[in-house]
């Protein structure tokens, strides 16, 4: 499936639209031909994110916290597809609004299948690996329950994402809503925030400024890293199969993190040292999807080789004003 690829929508709905993996699904459906409605409050998006997109025709802009009562009012449609991808994603943004993160899981799940059940409108979650907890299961498939801890730090985000699985799995038994669900894992790429808490932008922008690579614990933690374009592909193969039951969406490059450390300083040219520092509670030991269901469901497997991958986010770092790297003495988890 590429960005030409006709699909039978005619107007989407993109909550968190204007974020890291919101922009990537706003930009493929207006390639598409596919006319694009993005809410977003910016409390994590950005946006000069979706800048370059607003002066083409079918798309548009609408400030909105999906939170709010008031929304789908404002969200007035009519939509084919509704993707919900409102939710602070990074580490860094679910600890700053514990409450936030909540409430977009629970009341915002809730506005967004109220519009797609008015319109009769796909309806498509973006859920995450952190269901899965710290996994005793690997790697992990669909129908693995988790390891979750729900009072820890990490637990607004990972509790949220459960509960709007459960809600969406309720809304479509009771509704009949046309509903999905998508489990991302670890995808990287341009338009990620640097030093948001996650590995590959810390990485690389700590390996740009020459400062050392903070690795936590012993670097022995894996991640399965997945280039944007190939999560989006995912992504709008499971919205047009009209599958029900979740499915992964993630690379197959499992590695460590310190791999991970090493293979950016390679990259960049860096000289950056590498530089161990505290293990966050809770801070998953090993992540890896078991993309079966994709492949045989959807004919996916990702495409893009890390090598080019992280090139291009690199580049794309490389071309914007350095920021500090903030300094804290609690480090965040390393999705």
């Amino acid at each position: 499936m590429t960005g030409d690829t006709p699909f039978s929508w005619r107007r989407a709905l993109v909550t968190g639209g204007a974020g890291f993996l919101g922009s990537h699904l706003c930009e493929r459906l207006l390639d598409s031909g596919v006319e694009v409605d993005c809410a977003d409050n910016l409390a994590c998006g950005r946006r000069e994110n979706v800048a370059h997109l607003e002066d083409r025709p079918g798309f548009r802009y609408l400030h909105c916290d999906v939170s709010a009562a008031a929304c789908p009012e404002r969200l007035a449609g009519p939509y084919d597809l509704v993707l919900h991808f409102a939710c602070p994603a990074s580490p860094a943004d679910y600890l700053r609004m514990p409450l936030e993160t909540l409430d977009v899981g629970s009341l915002g799940t809730r506005n967004a299948l109220a519009v797609a059940e008015r319109d009769g409108a796909r309806f498509l979650l973006a859920s995450t690996s952190e269901v899965y907890g710290d996994p005793q299961v690997h790697p992990q498939h669909e129908g693995y329950w988790g390891n979750v801890n729900p009072i820890g730090p990490r637990s607004v985000y990972d509790e949220s994402k459960r509960f709007a699985e459960a809600l969406v799995t309720a809304h479509a038994g009771t509704r009949g809503t046309d509903a999905g669900i998508v489990r991302l894992f670890n995808t990287y790429g341009p338009r990620m925030r640097a030093h948001d808490g996650r590995a590959v932008p810390t990485f690389i922008c700590q390996a740009l400024a020459g400062e050392p690579l903070t690795v936590t614990g012993d670097g022995g933690q894996t991640r399965s890293l997945c280039y944007v374009d190939d999560t989006v592909d995912g992504v709008l193969r499971v919205a047009a199969s009209r599958s029900l039951r979740p499915v992964n969406i993630g690379g197959s490059d499992e590695i460590t993190v310190a791999e991970l450390a090493r293979r950016v300083v390679a990259l960049t040219g860096s000289r950056s040292p590498i530089a161990f520092v505290d293990r966050p509670v809770d801070d998953p030991g090993r992540r890896r999807p078991d993309t079966t269901l994709a492949r045989e469901l959807l004919g996916w497997s990702p495409q893009v080789p890390w090598e080019e991958g992280l090139k291009q986010t690199i580049a794309y770092f490389a071309a914007l004003p350095p920021e500090p790297v903030p300094r804290t003495q609690d480090p965040a988890p390393q999705s």
